[in-house]
């Protein structure tokens, strides 16, 4: 009988102990108090995640464990997560602009300060990085040895000299390192003698020191957008390396994040790097001096560029190959370019004489199905110049809302499959480019409707058969049937020959 009472005891002990170890340290948000537990915190990360979501999965246990150890600093740290993805909390996706999962944000004063998280995704990388967020925007420089700590010679950081610790320009520059913490590093100092690079200065001075190029640059114009511009300009390379070293990773998440058209040169590294790396960055070097349309520049490694390849719709076999993408989506390339060729295809862009690349799928041999396919070179045919009532799905092929959509589109396209002047369609949009004048796609899927007469607009109804067809019912406005006689005139069937040759 003792024994079993000893048994009893344990067995009970154990339970609470995997009780305590399965214990989550993550807290779950929905819709009823988001609000309220942000608003309460004056620091607070939330992660919003679909539960389908690969990257989420991958995250999950990485940031459980950060939760764990952050839960114990002093004072505490909370780490949140919503299911962006759940119907009841679309509202707060919609509200911070989600682009993707998982998407990570850093709420400050109740809410009032919102910043994106930009740091690792495993553990250990999480905390210490939010360990940082949650101190200092800008730590003071004493000694050399403070500066030993705080400036790391593989990275950016953002250095504030000034001869006292007040008056505007330092002001000013606080509220730059706060507003720009989570993408950068700060610290300021009453003396540069402690910094490991440039020389002393005698007034106000913001000096930025990197681990490429000049080393270090210093700038004297204390505007906040002006700080601002000069660090967004100064800490993206003369040349972005694009391979698979983990170093590099930050610049490249710089450049594709930076405002400017940029210039992407992909090239097999272990054989072709040596003939291009030179010339393409003496290229690069002049379009700083001489302001090249604002251009910056990556050199990419084909084998670490295949996302690249598959977003541009493009092969690896077809490299060397040079492109240009502008800020609103427009693209230029030429594929297995010279080295010798690439500064004079550069001009020819900047002079305008280059024709830009749009990606589209093949135009299918078959489009039976009840939703019909689009593809970007039959998007003005089918939709924008049809003469029909088009309602359109932007999808992608791995989003569960679209997958979702599917079935319920297809029972809408048979309802109106007796219906000439009503087109049910899809467009892959990670396989097509979009026309970003006509359609602003920020999220899958995306639906749109064209009436007959031209009208454009986004439906954000219930994604049901019957809040759908009520919708096109509402807002199909048929053109009258074109006469025979009319059909018939010479300028129409030109017109229909040109379209079909275009």
């Amino acid at each position: 009988m003792v024994w079993r009472g000893i048994f009893v005891i344990l067995s009970v002990l154990f339970a609470v102990c995997v009780a305590v170890e399965e214990k989550e340290h993550v807290l779950t948000l929905d819709h009823t108090n988001f609000t309220d537990v942000v608003s309460n915190h004056n620091f607070i990360v939330v992660e919003f995640y679909a539960p389908w979501c690969g990257h989420c999965q991958k995250l999950a246990p990485e940031y459980e464990k950060a939760a764990s150890v952050l839960s114990s600093h002093d004072p505490p740290i909370v780490l949140a997560k919503i299911d962006a993805s759940d119907e009841a909390n679309r509202g707060l996706a919609t509200q911070y602009q989600l682009k993707g999962f998982p998407t990570i944000k850093i709420f400050r004063n109740g809410g009032n300060n919102i910043q994106e998280y930009n740091g690792p995704r495993e553990a250990d990388g999480i905390v210490a990085y939010i360990k940082k967020q949650s101190g200092p925007a800008s730590p003071e420089i004493k000694s050399k040895e403070d500066a030993a700590n705080v400036i790391d010679e593989k990275k950016i950081i953002v250095v504030g000299i000034f001869q006292e610790l007040s008056g505007e320009k330092f002001e000013n520059y606080t509220t730059l390192a706060e507003k720009l913490r989570a993408d950068y590093d700060f610290a300021h100092t009453v003396d540069a003698k402690f910094l490991p690079r440039g020389e002393q200065v005698d007034k106000p001075t913001l000096r930025l020191l990197k681990p490429f190029d000049e080393l270090f640059v210093d700038f004297e114009d204390f505007e906040v957008e002006a700080m601002e511009k000069f660090i967004a300009e100064s800490s993206i390379p003369i040349v972005t390396y694009f391979d698979k070293d983990p170093e590099n990773s930050i610049y490249v998440s710089k450049f594709f994040n930076g405002i400017g058209a940029k210039a992407m040169l992909f090239v097999n590294f272990s054989t072709e790097l040596d003939a291009f790396q030179s010339k393409y960055k003496d290229v690069a070097v002049l379009n700083k001096e001489n302001g090249l349309k604002g251009l910056s520049f990556l050199l990419g490694d084909v084998e670490a560029g295949e996302g690249a390849f598959s977003y541009f719709g493009l092969k690896p076999e077809q490299a060397p190959l040079i492109i240009i993408m502008e800020n609103d989506g427009q693209k230029y390339l030429k594929a297995h370019v010279e080295p010798d060729a690439i500064a004079s295809w550069l001009k020819d862009y900047k002079d305008g004489k280059l024709k830009p690349y749009v990606k589209s799928q093949p135009i299918p041999e078959v489009n039976d199905e009840p939703v019909k396919v689009v593809v970007r070179d039959t998007l003005e045919k089918m939709v924008l110049n049809s003469g029909k009532n088009v309602l359109l799905e932007f999808y992608a092929p791995w989003c569960g809302h679209c997958k979702a959509l599917a079935p319920i589109l297809d029972e809408v396209a048979v309802s109106f499959e007796k219906d000439s002047n009503v087109l049910i369609a899809k467009l892959d949009a990670t396989a097509n480019d979009i026309r970003t004048d006509e359609f602003d796609v920020k999220g899958f899927p995306t639906v749109y409707f064209k009436s007959a007469s031209g009208k454009l607009s986004q439906y954000n109804g219930e994604r049901t058969k019957e809040a759908i067809i009520e919708f096109i019912q509402q807002n199909r406005d048929d053109k009258p049937a074109q006469s025979e006689a009319d059909s018939t005139t010479p300028e129409s069937v030109n017109t229909d020959s040109a379209k079909d040759e275009l």
